[in-house]
């Protein structure tokens, strides 16, 4: 067995050990990894991240899981997080209300 450690990024698709498809990576933070399962629903779209906030607005902005900064999602993701430098893996979509 090998000691190497899996890399896994936004937008992949991760399996199970028996190869079943679990979803696709739609973020990260101190826990772990967030995974996008349900059907027609888009890694990584804003209509996911709205789903289910039936109360109130909230707006989609991005998070860092390193230091906490927050800040608006203009295109996409921003490289690195501006504040700590993190790398894009570690910057997940936040919903603020």
């Amino acid at each position: 067995m090998s000691d190497e450690q899996p890399s896994v990024g936004v937008g992949q698709t991760v399996y199970t050990e028996s190869g079943r498809s679990l979803g696709t990576v739609r973020g990260f933070d101190e826990d772990g990894f967030y995974v996008t399962t349900r059907d027609g629903i888009e890694s990584l779209s804003i209509e996911h991240e709205r789903a289910g906030h039936e109360f109130g607005e909230g707006e989609l902005m991005w998070r860092c899981s390193d230091c906490g900064e927050m800040g608006e999602i203009d295109d996409d993701l921003p490289v690195e997080c501006p504040n700590c430098g993190a790398p894009r893996e570690h910057i997940y979509y936040w919903t603020e209300d």
